[in-house]
């Protein structure tokens, strides 16, 4: 391995004399060069070098080149400074070196790892850069070793269109590409870009000799101008009317003939492309989306049967996909970023093909999807409408759409595809509209039909219930109160506690201040710790209620709680770790009963618990702040029993 780095570096001799005789580099940091070479040549002649070697290898020599030549440039500088000629140098063997050292780093890292394609695209990138000539063989290598890949034919075909200036050949690369991967949707369509791309370049050349006019590419301003010329075309007439009119006409003739070749040669490409693409794709929509925004960007003969065409093949092949209508049916609707029309009459008739498409749609397709696109189409409407999406000083029109987002909620749920998530985007709508009332309603029927286990379901229709009885006055009466409860029992005996967590956390805080209603909603969390069992870890509900009475009654009531909890069949180990937790901070103040309590709940919590770990070392880290040598000791040996296989974590005293 020495003899090969060392050959190597000696080749680099002529490249680093010649460095140093032309004044780039100084002697010290040639020997710093050659110092760093070293290191990365033996890195790379490691039995299994990495590709980060590589890679750190080429960075170097990158940096290095640029160096290089910024300090020519600056002295070509210093020499016109000092009055002489700018003379053209010869180019010398260390103008050479560095690019085909780069190159043959790259081509080492390459077949080492073949599979990488990033590095293969630098390695071309770099060739690219360079007007490096091992480029065409980069790339015969690259399609060799990854003809399955669509890129590295769009690429190969690019370079040889843009930079070689080969059509046949980046022609040939795009058919063979098709042919290994017909499945691309990429690769159709770059074939198509790039044959029309060709063609306008033909047009192009021809207007550049005057012997044609115009070009492939759509212009919606030339065409609007042409527009008003032909309309307005008697205040433009000259004296000489009829002469100059007769050679117009004939010089018109022959260019639209001309325009006629090159649009038809256009319309014949699309066809055969676009025949060829369905046939190899015939599943895909969105090649069919791409097909259809070039056809609407360029100028083809017949352009108009094409469009209705490949939209009649849409609707055979995807007639079934939401996606297909929701597409057309914001088809008909201008893009804001090219159209300027701001008359709304124009615009609502525009929106009302929209709608008559989804409508079409929902009877076709009714799904769920097919409604919540058609809803989020109209409240797109209704945000264009107003502005803002929290305002609701609405025009006639924006009035007119929310009520034909109510009308598709009412088809939804009679159809039988509302789900939950569009019930609560129903029930979400009306508050937001301000219709308390009527969300109210809608929340009543929902919850009592098949969405009735839904929990946020049942959250809004609480949340709507407590705003309709708070609206008028922050304190709600007796009678409300109980309704509430009410509505809450229902809801949290009919779900487990892991369920209904959000409820259980709403139902504490609405009626932390209502002393009678708190009682009973303590004694329903205790059924429902008895009957579901406490919880391990994540959410726990008698922790909950033992914070909230904790910081609205204090420590006394608190204790009395949890104690009632813990006297349940499974009060589990969240509750009691809470529990300690309160203890133990009372206790590490000086509170002696704490620190009897924080035992008495270990032991508890050990007695189910006794192979949790962190439980014994806990117990154990508290007898060793607040208890003796001896207690801790104690608890040190027992955990050691009674973990037997877990004691690995307790092979000292000192590591508990």
């Amino acid at each position: 391995m020495a003899d090969v780095v060392q050959y190597r570096l000696e080749r680099m001799v002529d490249e680093l004399d010649d460095l140093e005789s032309r004044g780039i580099f100084t002697r010290r940091e040639i020997a710093e060069i050659v110092k760093q070479r070293r290191k990365f040549e033996y890195r790379l002649k490691r039995p299994s070098p990495l590709k980060q070697d590589f890679i750190a290898y080429i960075d170097y020599e990158t940096q290095l080149d640029a160096l290089r030549r910024l300090r020519k440039k600056a002295a070509t500088r210093e020499l016109l400074r000092q009055g002489k000629k700018k003379t053209k140098t010869r180019k010398s063997v260390s103008d050479f070196a560095p690019v085909s050292r780069i190159m043959e780093i790259y081509r080492l890292a390459v077949m080492r790892y073949k599979g990488d394609v990033e590095l293969w695209f630098r390695y071309l990138e770099f060739c690219r850069q360079r007007k490096n000539g091992r480029m065409k063989k980069v790339l015969a290598q690259v399609i060799r070793f990854h003809p399955k890949l669509p890129g590295v034919w769009i690429y190969a075909a690019a370079w040889e269109f843009d930079h070689n200036l080969n059509v046949a050949a980046a022609r040939a690369l795009m058919q063979s590409g098709l042919r290994m991967c017909p499945n691309s949707e990429d690769l159709w369509v770059e074939y198509l870009r790039m044959e029309l791309t060709y063609l306008n370049k033909l047009k192009a050349r021809k207007v550049a000799l005057g012997e044609d006019k115009g070009t492939l590419v759509r212009d919606k301003k030339d065409a609007d101008e042409k527009q008003w010329k032909e309309e307005n075309k008697d205040l433009f007439m000259s004296l000489d009317d009829e002469d100059k009119e007769n050679n117009d006409h004939v010089s018109d003739e022959e260019s639209e003939k001309k325009l006629d070749l090159f649009s038809e040669h256009a319309s014949g490409l699309l066809k055969t492309i676009y025949g060829g693409a369905i046939q190899a794709l015939p599943s895909s929509f969105s090649l069919r989306k791409q097909f259809l925004e070039i056809l609407e960007s360029i100028e083809v003969a017949d352009s108009e049967e094409l469009r209705i065409e490949i939209l009649r093949d849409m609707k055979r092949d995807f007639s079934a996909d939401p996606e297909y209508w929701d597409w057309l049916a914001r088809l008909e609707m201008p893009d804001a970023s090219i159209t300027e029309e701001k008359n709304e009459d124009a615009m609502h008739s525009r929106l009302q093909k929209a709608v008559q498409v989804y409508e079409e749609a929902i009877k076709a397709v009714p799904s769920a999807t097919m409604f919540k696109l058609y809803i989020n189409f109209l409240l797109d409407a209704i945000a264009s409408e107003r502005g803002e999406v929290e305002a609701f000083s609405l025009s006639d029109h924006a009035s007119s759409y929310i009520s034909d987002i109510l009308k598709v909620y009412e088809k939804a749920e009679t159809t039988g595809c509302l789900t939950e998530e569009l019930a609560c985007q129903c029930i979400s709508f009306y508050t937001q509209l301000g219709r308390l009332e009527e969300a109210k309603k809608v929340a009543e029927n929902l919850c009592s039909g098949k969405h009735s286990d839904s929990v946020q379901l049942w959250l809004l229709r609480v949340s709507v219930e407590i705003r309709c009885i708070t609206k008028d006055s922050l304190s709600p009466s007796k009678a409300d109160a109980l309704s509430i409860f009410e509505l809450f029992r229902t809801v949290l005996t009919k779900m487990s506690i892991s369920e209904a967590e959000s409820l259980w956390i709403m139902a504490l805080k609405f009626f932390a201040n209502q002393k009678k209603s708190f009682e009973k909603l303590i004694e329903l969390s205790l059924k429902a710790v008895a009957k579901y069992g406490g919880s391990e870890n994540g959410f726990s509900l008698s922790s909950a209620v033992v914070n909230f009475i904790l910081q609205k009654d204090g420590l006394k009531h608190a204790r009395e709680v949890y104690k009632r909890f813990l006297a349940l069949p499974h009060p589990g180990l969240a509750l009691y770790k809470n529990c300690i937790e309160l203890e133990s901070n009372l206790a590490s103040l000086g509170n002696e009963d704490s620190l009897v309590n924080t035992r008495k709940l270990y032991e508890a919590a050990l007695a189910t618990y006794d192979q949790d770990t962190s439980l014994w070392k806990d117990y154990h880290s508290l007898e060793t702040k607040l208890g003796t040598s001896e207690t801790a000791a104690a608890i040190y040996w027992r955990a050691r029993r009674s973990l037997k296989d877990s004691a690995v974590d307790f092979t000292s005293p000192d590591q508990l």
